[in-house]
């Protein structure tokens, strides 16, 4: 990847043990359930192996800044360790404002991700694109490091450059299990973005009336979605549904009304 000039920050705190990447989730769009609360927990901090108390490493430079970001690219858990160790700053900003993490969540490098965020890396710090590791996983369907986010202090209300939350994109991209995820943690299914949509009304108007799109539909609507909320040209999902002839859908809507 290319690579812009590294901002120097302050120095990093390095917390929480590192670990290899998490193998009991699945890929892009399946993965285990997360917590059923929008209370997610914390690792309790402790300084990964091989790296010293915080109080003992140097100040992060510019050199450390990019051996760490280098480590992230090439999806390496041990270099990532060793930068950190070097006294690279865990929340660094490089290309787009990305945090390290950010640049792990984006290359979907899943054993990079689990590291920082095993390190204390915060889930929830975003680029100059407002994306975080929490809400691009979540938009994404990367399901892996969206379970990482989790139970690392991901903020569910938390919102995308559009005012969506993660909710909304998962939705309209029909990541099945991204869907059952996030409302599973809490995240508002009614929430309007800036253009107007909620994640039911995205399903709709950007679906295509699939199977996967109804599995979509019947999640937020068993979680309490109100199929009467309109869009900006006060159309409800079920005229959108109508329109867009997805035949499924409607009957769907219909049987909810």
């Amino acid at each position: 990847m290319k690579r812009m000039s590294r901002t120097v920050l302050s120095c990093g705190i390095i917390a929480a043990s590192v670990t290899g990447a998490v193998t009991s989730c699945s890929s892009s769009d399946t993965s285990v359930a997360p917590t059923t609360s929008s209370s997610v927990t914390t690792t309790a901090a402790v300084p990964p192996t091989g790296v010293p108390p915080t109080s003992a490493l140097p100040p992060s430079t510019p050199e450390s800044e990019r051996a760490l970001f280098d480590a992230v690219d090439r999806n390496d858990p041990a270099a990532i360790t060793a930068a950190l160790g070097a006294g690279a700053n865990i929340e660094a900003r490089g290309e787009d404002e990305r945090t390290p993490l950010v640049e792990a969540t984006k290359n979907n490098a899943v054993a990079a991700a689990s590291t920082l965020i095993l390190a204390g890396a915060d889930v929830n710090a975003k680029d100059s694109m407002q994306d975080s590791a929490f809400l691009y996983s979540g938009a994404e369907g990367l399901n892996e490091i969206l379970a990482l986010t989790l139970t690392h202090g991901a903020d569910v209300d938390s919102v995308n450059r559009y005012g969506g939350t993660a909710l909304i994109p998962a939705s309209e991209h029909a990541h099945v299990e991204t869907v059952r995820m996030l409302i599973a943690a809490g995240v508002p299914v009614d929430h309007v973005n800036d253009p107007g949509w909620t994640a039911l009304l995205e399903a709709v108007v950007y679906g295509d009336g699939s199977a996967r799109y109804v599995d979509v539909i019947t999640q937020l609507l068993d979680a309490g979605a109100d199929p009467s909320i309109r869009d900006a040209s006060g159309k409800t999902a079920l005229d959108n549904a109508e329109s867009r002839g997805q035949t499924d859908v409607v009957a769907l809507l219909q049987s909810r009304i």
